[in-house]
């Protein structure tokens, strides 16, 4: 993972989701339906991106299947619970760990098989990500919706999916594959995405 990126520091997102991790009892690294789904779809040459990845089961997936991928939260604690596993599994020449606020990041434009997001949302963000598929690349997203914070009075309004999207700020050149709620058990509802770049 490199240094500890001292600019970080006090991020209220860092601190935040590494107390989650330390507190938690410890990683499935099971992958998450999205990133099982899209994985398993015809996919062009070149790595993967794990954007807010967490322990991603994920990441190790795309890994475990021969591809580079590139995995980004903000939280050290995440990324060094996946870097032990990834280590483990002996893929850990595979799985670049970058901690990031995804909002500063920039990846290379056109550059990813897959683009992968299943737990965080920001318009600015999704723009970028957008960016960085490549031709023939698949993009998965799955965020809270707005219908989610009464069950989560805490949600604020700009980390949730409005009306029709992500699909609605895809760029033009993208094909969607599919875009479907998802309930989520008490905890408000969720929408997914996976839409191909022509």
């Amino acid at each position: 993972m490199g240094e500890n990126r001292a600019e970080l520091a006090g991020h209220p997102d860092r601190i935040r989701w590494n107390a989650r991790y330390g507190e938690g009892s410890g990683p499935s690294f099971v992958p998450h339906p999205l990133a099982a789904r899209a994985l398993s779809m015809p996919l062009p040459d070149g790595p993967v991106a794990d954007l807010a990845c967490g322990p991603s089961g994920g990441a190790l997936l795309a890994a475990g299947a021969g591809r580079q991928v590139t995995a980004v939260d903000i939280a050290e604690v995440a990324l060094g619970m996946l870097g032990q596993e990834a280590e483990r599994r002996g893929l850990r020449g595979l799985i670049t760990l970058v901690q990031a606020d995804l909002r500063e990041w920039h990846p290379r434009l056109a550059c990813y098989a897959l683009v992968l997001c299943t737990g965080y949302w920001d318009r600015d963000v999704f723009t970028t990500a957008t960016g960085a598929v490549a031709p023939g690349g698949l993009l998965g997203w799955e965020a809270f919706t707005a219908e989610a914070r009464p069950a989560r009075p805490g949600l604020p309004a700009e980390w949730c999916l409005g009306p029709g999207e992500p699909a609605a700020l895809l760029p033009s050149g993208f094909e969607v594959i599919d875009q479907h709620g998802i309930p989520d058990a008490g905890r408000g509802t969720k929408r997914q995405l996976l839409a191909r770049r022509r």
